[in-house]
């Protein structure tokens, strides 16, 4: 588990392409020499990876064919720059947001705009991952913990401070740059347990239940 709060940005230093498969190494000095290890899980531009080596300041994970049509990780380079975290330890703090590093799919800038001090990025997003997104939620872009700033039918944003801006790839990022995204994990449960209510012939359920209506939260009190 992840919080969305960014350690550091690395280098992609490494790229060795397969048929379905990427293996990446990146360098991250801040936190490779921080007793990273062989089978920790590190978060790069959100994606959860594993580590299977480490050399140096580097890293190397493998990037399997699911994750590459999900993410944006198949289209890295080298020199590239990329968000990195590290999984969030028992006894830390959460600074960002429940983050599982299972990027949902992927959205489109749309535009990039000055508002004061901030930058605002509006991002192109399919329906299937709109729904779970809500204004003043959380959502993740690139490993990114940021709060929701307007919602459309197709389209949300983001704004982002001088310091996200320095310290992560967002400000590397143009209009028609692809992204990262992970939604508000709360909101998508909620959304399977809604499409599909326990009922007859559900193993290891007794509970006699339907779909959740206005009838159904009276009758129980709500």
């Amino acid at each position: 588990m992840f919080t969305g709060i960014v350690e550091d940005l690395g280098t992609v230093v490494g790229l060795e392409t397969g048929t379905d498969f990427v293996r990446l190494t990146v360098d991250s000095p801040t936190v490779v020499t921080d007793r990273t290890a062989i089978g920790e899980s590190i978060a790069v531009n959100g994606v959860c990876l594993t580590v299977t080596s480490v050399r140096g300041t580097a890293f190397t994970a493998d990037v399997m064919h699911e994750t590459l049509r999900r993410s944006s990780l198949g289209s890295l380079r080298r020199g590239d720059h990329v968000d990195v975290e590290r999984a969030m330890p028992a006894d830390g703090r959460f600074s960002g947001h429940i983050v599982s590093g299972h990027i949902d799919g992927t959205g489109v800038v749309a535009s990039i705009a000055r508002d004061g001090i901030a930058t605002v990025y509006t991002i192109r997003a399919p329906y299937a991952l709109m729904r779970f997104i809500a204004e003043k939620g959380s959502i993740a872009v690139e490993g990114i913990s940021l709060t929701v700033t307007h919602v459309g039918h197709d389209s949300f944003g983001v704004s982002i401070i001088p310091h996200t801006a320095a310290h992560t790839v967002l400000d590397e990022r143009r209009i028609g740059d692809v992204v990262n995204l992970e939604t508000d994990p709360i909101a998508k449960y909620m959304a399977r347990l809604l499409e599909m209510p326990a009922g007859e012939g559900t193993a290891g359920v007794t509970a006699d239940t339907g779909p959740i209506t206005e009838n159904f939260l009276a009758a129980h009190g709500f």
